[in-house]
């Protein structure tokens, strides 16, 4: 079975989702991999809690749990988590779109970028379980609206997917399933790799330092990427 942890990072023109399929028997080890990430950055640095949760905004600012760290200190954090998540039995899915462009070309018709990334990303992973003969669990970050895209999943299931590629998503079981992010370092990992994601793609970073930095961030998982597209309307 895969649990595919899926969050979100999104600016004002575009919005990505990650969903971050873990093989069950990786779950445990990827688990405790990364509370050690958190562990040893408690000891090695002053200030930092056990508790510490390991976001991209915040690890990559030095805000929150991470204030206080000089950058360097940080990158070697976020790279530990990433190297952490590479040494698993993982798959990497991001889906993208264009939200100023979605709403340019249907108004107020326009679907939500959300809801669109996630029916992408869902009809990705039911694809790749299928291939694999596997079944899927979709566990994602606590949102607004969850009864109304666990509707949408039913209706998919029901109906299929709207669009070319429409799909009953035969290998994804059961419903999505909401958790807070601070309860679930495997949503955490999804954060970390949501928002490198959009950081690279957006090309926000014009230090060459720190385009370098996330470069050699994303070198660590890009093996791992199974499908990656953004859609422009």
């Amino acid at each position: 079975m895969l649990l595919t942890y899926v969050d979100e990072s999104h600016s004002k023109n575009v919005y990505y989702v990650c969903g971050l399929a873990v093989h069950h028997e990786a779950i445990r080890g990827l688990e405790t991999g990364l509370a050690k990430v958190v562990s040893d950055a408690m000891w090695e640095f002053e200030g930092v809690s056990s508790k510490a949760e390991l976001h991209g905004h915040p690890l990559f600012h030095g805000e929150g749990d991470w204030q206080g760290l000089k950058p360097r200190q940080r990158i070697a954090i976020y790279n530990r988590a990433l190297q952490v998540i590479a040494e698993h039995d993982v798959k990497i899915f991001l889906r993208g779109v264009m939200r100023k462009r979605l709403i340019e070309r249907y108004g107020d018709r326009a679907t939500d970028p959300h809801d669109v990334c996630l029916q992408h990303l869902l009809e990705r992973v039911d694809g790749y379980a299928c291939g694999t003969d596997q079944v899927a669990l979709v566990i994602a970050d606590e949102l607004h609206e969850h009864d109304r895209r666990r509707r949408d999943l039913t209706d998919f299931k029901d109906y299929g997917t709207p669009g070319y590629l429409s799909s009953t998503l035969p290998r994804i079981v059961d419903t999505i399933h909401f958790a807070p992010s601070h309860h679930s370092r495997l949503i955490q990992a999804a954060d970390l790799i949501a928002f490198l994601h959009h950081r690279i793609k957006t090309a926000v970073d014009t230090d060459g330092r720190a385009i370098r930095a996330n470069q050699s961030l994303w070198a660590r998982i890009a093996p791992k990427v199974e499908h990656q597209w953004t859609w422009t309307p």
